[in-house]
């Protein structure tokens, strides 16, 4: 690196010569999912995590119902019609906690299935008696890859 006040700085790399030819990578394969069927409930008190929640969902093609809260999804569910496929909420919630909400809703909701997703990793989770190691669970972040393939899993689970 060499710089000079008023002109400028100037930075060189000298990298290693390589006798050997670079190895072709194969272009990474899109997702092929099937396509969308149900409606979702995502339950997630970070408002740029649920707007970016939903909008990946509804741009697959699902049904989506946004809550904020606990309170607000419950709400949802007493007002809403039809049925309700899949709760997708975050764990640790202010108020009411993801675990204790959907106890509350799979029981006047019989069929709906739940999916949680959490910033702490799993195994964390589960060794504090949140979840068992059989819940379906969503690491965050998570790319829109691993999202759409993690409900479409649940989904399935359910329709069979």
């Amino acid at each position: 690196m060499y710089s000079e006040p008023g002109r400028g700085t100037t930075f060189k790399i000298y990298l290693p010569r390589v006798a050997d030819t670079a190895e072709r990578v194969a272009p990474a394969q899109a997702i092929m999912l099937a396509p969308a069927v149900g409606r979702i409930l995502v339950v997630e008190d970070n408002p740029g995590l649920q707007a970016l929640t939903s909008r990946l969902l509804r741009k697959h093609g699902y049904v989506v119902l946004v809550a904020g809260s606990a309170s607000e999804a419950l709400h949802i569910c007493e007002t809403h019609d039809g049925p309700i496929h899949l709760l997708l909420t975050d764990v640790v919630m202010p108020g009411q906690s993801g675990p204790s909400l959907a106890k509350h809703l799979t029981a006047e909701r019989v069929g709906m299935a739940v999916l949680y997703m959490s910033g702490y990793a799993a195994d964390a989770i589960v060794r504090r008696d949140v979840l068992d190691n059989t819940t379906a669970f969503l690491q965050k972040p998570f790319s829109r890859d691993a999202l759409l393939r993690k409900v479409q899993g649940v989904l399935a689970t359910v329709a069979e």
